[in-house]
C-alpha cells in the first residue's frame, strides 16, 4: 500500500507526449485522474488515457504565456474537488552559441522552465496547504548539475528549478506538503532529436551511460509514482537522478 495512489487527482504538464505522456499514462495505469495542461492535446491520446476508467480532462495553455496560469489554476480548482499531486515536466530548450545566445530565447526559455513552474507550485500549493497535504515533482535536468553545451538558458533555468524546489521543501515540509525533483539523464525525446542525430554528440553522450543506453520515457514512471505516494512521505527537497548512472560516471 505504501506505493498505491489510486485516487488521486494530479495535474501533469507538457503530458501530450514523450516524458509528461508517459508518466500521465503511467498514472492512469495506477488509478490516478488526470487535469493535463499542454499547448494541445490530442484526441486520441485522452482517448487513451481515459481507457484506463479514469477522469481525464484537458487545458490548453502555452506556458510561456505565464501571467495566464493563475487564471488556469483557478479553472481547474473549480472543476476538481482537490488537487493532490502536481508534476511540473513541460519544458523547452533553444540552442546557440552563448555570444550569439538573444535575450528573446534567454526569457522565453525561463518562462516556460522556470517562471511557470514557481507560479504552479505557488498557485497549486496554497491549494495543497489549505488541505494540509501534497505532492509536488518538478522536473530538473542533468543540466542543473553540469554546464551543457550551447544552451545557457536551459542550464540555468533548471539550476534555478533544483534550488527553489529546496526553498519551497523548507517552507512547506511542516505542513505536509512534498517538493521533489526529478532529473532525467539522456531520454530519446523530440527534445534530445538534435543530439540523437548528431553522430559526435551521441557518441559522447552514450559511452558515458553506465547503463548502456539513452533512457526511453516509461523509465521514469516508477520514480513519478514514488514521489506522488505514501512512500515518499519523509522525502523533501531532494532532486533525484534517473540517468542510468550518468553523473556517476
Amino acid at each position: 500500500m505504501l506505493f498505491d495512489i489510486r485516487g488521486k487527482n494530479a495535474v501533469v504538464t507538457g503530458a501530450s507526449r514523450g516524458l509528461g505522456f508517459a508518466i500521465a499514462k503511467g498514472y492512469a495505469q495506477a488509478g490516478v485522474n488526470l487535469a493535463l495542461v499542454s499547448r494541445h492535446m490530442p484526441e486520441e491520446t485522452l482517448k487513451t488515457l481515459e481507457s484506463f476508467g479514469v477522469r481525464v480532462k484537458a487545458y490548453s495553455l502555452d506556458l510561456s504565456q505565464t501571467d495566464r496560469i493563475p487564471a488556469l489554476v483557478e479553472t481547474i480548482l473549480e472543476g476538481w474537488e482537490r488537487i493532490d499531486i502536481l508534476v511540473n515536466n513541460a519544458g523547452t530548450c533553444r540552442r546557440n552559441p552563448s555570444v550569439e545566445y538573444s535575450d528573446e530565447d534567454w526569457d522565453f526559455v525561463h518562462n516556460v522552465n522556470e517562471k511557470s513552474v514557481f507560479i504552479l507550485c505557488r498557485e497549486i500549493g496554497r491549494h495543497m496547504l489549505a488541505n494540509g497535504k501534497g505532492k509536488i515533482i518538478n522536473f530538473a535536468s542533468m543540466l542543473s548539475f553540469q554546464g551543457g553545451f550551447r544552451v545557457p538558458a536551459y542550464s540555468a533555468s533548471k539550476g534555478a528549478v533544483m534550488q527553489f524546489t529546496k526553498a519551497l521543501a523548507n517552507e512547506w515540509a511542516g505542513s505536509g506538503i512534498n517538493v521533489n525533483c526529478i532529473a532525467p539523464g539522456y531520454f530519446v525525446t523530440d527534445m534530445n532529436t538534435a543530439l540523437i542525430n548528431d553522430p559526435v554528440r551521441n557518441e559522447q553522450i552514450s559511452v558515458r551511460i553506465p547503463a548502456g543506453r539513452w533512457g526511453q520515457p516509461e523509465d521514469l514512471v516508477g520514480t513519478a509514482i514514488y514521489l506522488a505516494s505514501p512512500a515518499s512521505d519523509y522525502v523533501n527537497g531532494i532532486t533525484l537522478p534517473v540517468d542510468g548512472g550518468w553523473l556517476g560516471r
